[in-house]
């Protein structure tokens, strides 16, 4: 089954913690790119998690009306069909959520999920995201609490965003500065709110210097050594060893170096976003300044329907994400760890 069981995806993160290694986690916005992340994982023998941030849920929900609970759930029932032509396994996953947005967002896919599985079916995802990084410590763990239950409902595993990741996307912006490393406090108090994985299992995005977007090198400072700080401070402190599922926010960009740093200290999920854009972009422009004078209809003339069909130009676009994907999973030690 290529989209993952609700028991599959805990194996798949139990393998990656154990392996030391990362899904891919691909932000999806088209069928086009849906197929890039799956045709680059396949490649690449590697399974991943595809996922659609609520900007992306917006623009998959059309122009006309931006609904995302139906963008996201048109493109996930999509991906069910598709990917079952794929050799991998994938999770279907929702990005950064704020708190504006969960009653238009997660609150509604989740009860979607519910009552899939009521009816006996599997969750439509494997996994939700509440980023409440904006909010206070309190009040974002308060909401977690309460999504995470929802969640257990659902058999869905919820990630959630502790402390500030820098940069902007989807509208929730960070300045950079030192908030953007989450301390041994924050990890006890999100102990003491969620627990160790007793009241649902979930993902942990706590920030080491994470940034959206790219940014050149030293205007970034990562310690993904503060991954391994939590972990043995949490670990000392519940007897519990190796206790959180890392995910690593803003890794466009980021070094191999850091990259196996953090894969060392138990991250098991990398988003990369913006370095899949432009690897989707970056052929088209080629294909349209090589092509100017088919795909316009210059001095008069009726252009090349043979340059300007979309799927000429789409195809060189999914080719290059795929591209990319296979890079992402080289590098967090994923390809060739596909499910037997």
């Amino acid at each position: 089954m290529p989209i993952a069981t609700p028991e599959i995806y805990n194996e798949m993160l139990d393998r990656a913690k154990a392996g030391k290694f990362a899904y891919p986690a691909i932000n999806v916005t088209s069928s086009q790119t849906l197929h890039a992340a799956l045709c680059g994982l396949a490649e690449a023998e590697s399974d991943g998690i595809i996922q659609i941030s609520t900007g992306g849920a917006e623009f998959l929900g059309g122009q006309y009306k931006k609904d995302m609970v139906t963008g996201a759930v048109a493109l996930a029932e999509f991906a069910h069909v598709v990917a079952d032509k794929y050799p991998i396994t994938v999770a279907l996953h929702t990005d950064h959520c704020p708190k504006d947005k969960l009653d238009a967002y997660v609150r509604p896919l989740l009860k979607v999920s519910q009552e899939r599985v009521s009816a006996g079916r599997n969750p439509l995802f494997q996994s939700h995201m509440w980023d409440g990084s904006a909010e206070t410590l309190d009040e974002n763990l308060a909401i977690a609490k309460e999504l995470l239950a929802e969640a257990v409902k659902a058999k869905i595993i919820l990630e959630m965003e502790i402390t500030p990741t820098g940069g902007e996307e989807d509208g929730v912006s960070h300045e950079i500065n030192d908030s953007l490393y989450t301390t041994v406090e924050d990890a006890f108090r999100t102990v003491e709110a969620v627990g160790l994985g007793e009241n649902g299992r979930y993902l942990l995005a706590a920030s080491f210097g994470n940034v959206h977007g790219v940014y050149k090198p030293g205007n970034v400072v990562l310690r993904p050594s503060i991954l391994k700080e939590l972990q043995e401070a949490v670990a000392k402190k519940y007897g519990q060893p190796s206790p959180f599922d890392f995910v690593f926010h803003g890794g466009s960009g980021s070094s191999l170096e850091e990259i196996n740093e953090a894969l060392e200290h138990g991250v098991v999920k990398m988003n990369i976003d913006t370095d899949l854009q432009y690897a989707f972009t970056r052929p088209v422009a080629d294909h349209m300044f090589r092509n100017y004078d088919g795909v316009l209809k210059v001095d008069g003339e009726v252009g090349n329907k043979k340059t300007y069909d979309p799927r000429v130009w789409g195809r060189a676009a999914e080719s290059g994400m795929a591209a990319r994907v296979v890079v992402a999973a080289e590098n967090l030690r994923s390809a060739g760890n596909k499910r037997k």
